[in-house]
This record gives C-alpha cells, sequence and structure tokens, in this order.
C-alpha cells in the first residue's frame, strides 16, 4: 500500500506575497531533513506539503518523525493514497488503519473534499465509511467529540488520501527566512531552550561556547557539543564556535571589581560573539538569560551587558520561569544533558556578592582600567574552534 507524508502550512498561509518564498524554503528543508532516508518526492499544492517516498526502503517512521521537527509544518499525518473513488476508500480505510481500529473502542469519521467533482460530499463520505467501518469492526463505537481514532479522508487534486487523524507539527516559521543569530550556549538548561525558541521564528543559528580549560573539563565540553546535537533536529546543521576563554577570564578575575565581574565577563563574552559574527553572516545574539533568574539578569546588569556592543541581543526566555524552560528542554530532547554536572565557564569564579544593580559608567571605568583584555579578547575570538553539528 503505497504511503506518503502530508505536512499542513500553519502560520506561513498568511504571508501573501512572501508566501512563496517561505514555501520554497521549507520545501528545501524538507528535502535536506529527508535526504539520508531514501529518496523521496518533496511537493506542494492547496497549503500542504507532499512527501512521497520513491524508494521502497526508505525510512518512514523516522521519516514522519523529522518531518514534525521542522518549523513552518502546523501538523502532519502519514496517509494512505488510493483512488478517488469510495469504494476504494473504504477498502484502504478498513486495511490501512486496522490496527488502531481494533485496538480502539471509540472512532469518528472526518472527510474533506478538496475536489469538487467527486460525486459524494463530506458528510455523505463520513455517514458511508462510518457504516463500512461499524460493519467491519463491530465492537467500535460513534464518538464525534472525544474519539480514540479520527479517521480521516481527504479527497485532492491527485488523489484521495486516508490517514487516523493529523499530529502536530513544529508550527512557527521555516528556519532562515528571519536571518541568521549566534547563540550563546553553554551546558545549562536555558540556552538550548532560547535556541530552539528563536529558531522557531524563522532564525538560522550558529553557537558560540566559551570554554576556561583547566577549569572547564573535556566533559563539558563534549556536553554542549551533545547539546548543539540534540537541538539540530529542530534548528539544521549547526556550527559551533568553542572559544579559548581562560586567559581573557583569568585577567578578569585578577583586574576588576569583585562585585562587577560577572557582568564584565558578558560583556566581554558578548564582544567576542560580536567578531565571530561576520564570518557566518549573523546579525543578532540570541541568550537564555530570564529576567532576575541571577544577579546578572537583573534589569540594570542586562542593560550594562546589550551596551557592550552594537548587535541586537534576543531574549526569548526572557519572561520564563524555570519550571516553563524545563517543560520545553523535555519537549525538545535537551534535558537530560543539560543537566549532567559538568559546569561551563559562567560558573566559576561567580563573585560572593555580585552587584545587581551596576551602573554603566562604573562598568566602562572598570573596563578602562584594564587595557590588556581587548587584546586578550581578540586573540580568544582568534583561537576559536568550529566544529560542525550535521543531521
Amino acid at each position: 500500500m503505497k504511503e506518503l507524508i502530508l505536512a499542513y502550512q500553519g502560520e506561513m498561509a498568511l504571508k501573501g506575497l512572501n508566501r512563496a518564498t517561505f514555501e520554497s524554503i521549507l520545501m528545501k528543508t524538507m528535502r535536506r531533513r529527508l535526504g539520508s532516508l531514501g529518496e523521496f518526492k518533496v511537493y506542494k499544492a492547496q497549503s500542504t506539503l507532499y512527501a512521497e517516498p520513491l524508494d521502497e526502503a526508505a525510512d518512514m517512521d523516522e521519516a514522519f518523525s523529522r518531518v514534525q521537527k521542522i518549523f513552518g509544518i502546523a501538523a502532519v499525518s502519514r496517509a494512505a493514497v488510493c483512488e478517488k473513488n469510495f469504494d476504494a476508500i473504504a477498502r484502504t480505510a478498513a486495511a490501512y488503519l486496522e490496527e488502531p481500529l481494533r485496538a480502539a473502542r471509540t472512532f469518528k469519521v472526518s472527510a474533506k473534499r478538496s475536489d469538487k467533482s467527486f460525486p459524494m460530499n463530506s458528510m455523505e463520505i463520513s455517514q458511508e465509511l462510518g457504516a463500512v467501518l461499524l460493519q467491519a469492526y463491530p465492537h467500535l463505537k460513534v464518538d464525534v467529540h472525544h474519539p480514540q481514532i479520527n479517521v480521516t479522508v481527504e479527497v485532492r487534486d491527485f488523489a484521495a488520501y486516508v490517514h487516523g487523524g493529523k499530529q502536530p507539527g513544529a508550527g512557527g516559521l521555516p528556519v532562515s527566512t528571519s536571518g541568521k543569530a549566534a547563540l550563546l550556549l553553554s551546558g545549562g538548561l536555558d540556552s538550548p531552550v532560547a535556541g530552539y525558541m528563536m529558531a522557531k521564528r524563522g532564525l538560522s543559528l550558529c553557537c558560540v561556547h566559551f570554554a576556561s580549560p583547566p577549569y572547564t573539563s573535556e566533559r563539558a565540553r563534549m556536553k554542549v557539543l551533545q547539546l548543539a546535537k540534540e537541538l539540530s533536529p529542530w534548528t539544521g546543521n549547526l556550527n559551533v564556535y568553542v572559544v579559548p576563554y581562560t586567559a581573557a577570564q583569568e585577567y578578569l578575575r585578577d583586574h576588576c571589581p569583585q562585585d562587577l565581574f560577572t557582568v564584565l565577563m558578558r560583556r566581554s563574552m558578548l564582544r567576542i560573539t560580536q567578531a565571530l559574527a561576520p564570518a557566518e553572516d549573523a546579525k543578532a545574539i540570541v541568550t537564555g538569560e530570564s529576567l532576575a533568574q541571577v544577579a546578572s539578569q537583573t534589569l540594570m546588569a542586562l542593560a550594562c551587558t546589550d551596551a557592550a556592543q552594537n548587535l541586537p541581543v534576543l531574549r526569548p526566555c526572557i519572561g520564563l520561569d524555570k519550571t516553563e524552560i524545563v517543560a520545553i528542554a523535555r519537549h525538545i530532547g535537551t534535558y537530560e544533558t543539560s543537566i549532567e554536572p559538568y559546569e561551563d565557564c559562567c560558573t566559576i569564579f561567580t563573585p560572593p556578592h555580585p552587584r545587581t544593580k551596576p551602573r554603566l559608567a562604573d562598568v566602562e571605568a572598570a573596563e578602562a582600567a584594564m587595557p590588556g583584555l581587548a587584546a586578550l579578547e581578540a586573540e580568544a575570538a582568534a583561537g576559536a574552534e568550529r566544529v560542525e553539528i550535521r543531521l
């Protein structure tokens, strides 16, 4: 029985004159994500994208899972294809959905007739198919409000498609339609969630990670690369820049006011990220900061941090609490790795009493008293190792 994947657009359908560009990018993304699973024909019609396997050995289970993680797709169905006549539809539904129909106790039939030349309307298809399935599976009962399985028939231009209902897609906008940004990726919970949230709004990402050996271990570095790998099914391929930050961080520790250390370190990291951004054509910086979560994330501290460089700083987690961030981390598959006990450099040399309301004038004066910092930042940027994470 011939199968394919139906991917339904959501927000993209409202894009007017830009819609064709968004759809083109989305189809390219689908082809790229499915390329290693076999040969697929990807095409579109009526706000729906089709992924049709041309290779019998194509891994449809993995293909469906990957399509569900593509931003720009609101819902996904794995469907059987049949001729556009009722007898073929009835046979296909009874056979293709046999296993879930036998396991269920209640069902309903939903029909959508895009091809208006089909002789039965949607209501007639639903009623007639419901009667056929009740006869084939007499243990079933109809429940139109809360069915255990929603037998769905879509009569479209090319064929009729039968499936067990739509599954949620990733939503949002296709990655790269909103440009590119550099994600500050630490080993914690917040930054992968921030990357996911901005990719959902169409941003393509590269990642910047700051390592301070021997204060941070090789296991901490591998943890961050694993997080990038777990993020990539949502974001697509990622380049991760691992910045050797030990010298700059030790210089800050030894020369700056202790209570300003954290905000000065964050400013330093943003300047280094800005220096790396042109290589990736990144036009913004993404961080996982949440307002007032720690001392460096108060309103005044964030204002001081942003003033260090000129790129926009996007903070999608800014209004989330930790419970909400954990829920998203579990959803995207980064939670278990994030809670592994390997610390990143943001947690070393942390002062016991960081200033929660720093003044920009004080911060800039402290930097002016550290003339060697700029050279160490340039050295760190030049020494960054680029690691490619590929799907």
